[in-house]
């Protein structure tokens, strides 16, 4: 398992950030912190996020 602090200290991304992503917490993530992220762990950005737009419910 890989640590919030290992993360952080390979990666240059501030604890506080991760910490707000492992808990779901963040609204706005930046580009370049996942771009980071992808990187270190070797992944596309498809496996680390993923979105679902809302329905629009017509009335």
């Amino acid at each position: 398992m890989i640590s919030i602090t290992q993360v952080h200290e390979e990666t240059g991304i501030s604890r506080s950030t991760l910490i707000s992503l492992y808990y779901r917490r963040s609204k706005n993530v930046k580009l370049d912190t996942l771009r980071k992220l992808c990187d270190y762990l070797e992944i596309p950005l498809s496996e680390l996020i993923e979105y679902t737009p809302k329905k629009l419910v017509h009335e």
